[in-house]
């Protein structure tokens, strides 16, 4: 399957018309991962966007004690973006993005996002959108995550 055809196949882009298609392609690195190889890594400085076409990758948290743990998996059939945050701004990784299979990325890097949504408006707003909606799921399963650990605080201070 050509670029094209793998970003026609993502949602938020399908009304997206042919010119900007190719445009944005034309700025698309395809980029391929070995299973259990790190994309993205945490706390490391980020330039690069990912969307995932081929494969499965986790979504992995460090704890303050150094621990780790997968906070989601992701697979080509959810037309999953990750790394978003680094197109937005310059802070470090938020978190490590390992291949669980062996995958295929689509990826842009910050200079080239801000070009082409400069460039090509409709289409910038389609991927602001759905870097958008990324963001906005991740806060909400972090605010349900909260809630769980708060109520654990609390049931254990009241059995003491």
């Amino acid at each position: 399957m050509d670029q094209i055809a793998k970003l026609k196949a993502i949602p938020m882009l399908a009304g997206i018309p042919e010119e900007d298609l190719e445009a944005l392609s034309a700025l698309l690195t395809e980029r391929r991962f070995s299973a259990g190889e790190n994309i993205v890594t945490e706390g490391e400085d980020g330039e690069d966007m990912f969307v995932l076409t081929e494969g499965a990758v986790d979504v992995i948290k460090h704890t303050v004690f150094g621990d780790t743990f997968v906070v989601a998996t992701l697979d080509d059939s959810m037309h999953s973006v990750f790394g978003e945050m680094a197109v937005i701004d310059r802070d470090k990784r938020s978190s490590t993005v390992r291949a669980r299979t062996d995958c295929t990325a689509l990826s842009i890097d910050r200079q080239s996002f801000d070009r082409f949504c400069t460039d090509h408006p409709l289409c910038g707003v389609k991927l602001l959108r759905l870097i958008s909606v990324n963001l906005v799921r991740n806060i909400r399963k972090e605010n349900d995550n909260l809630k769980q650990v708060y109520q654990a605080l609390i049931e254990e201070i009241e059995a003491d």
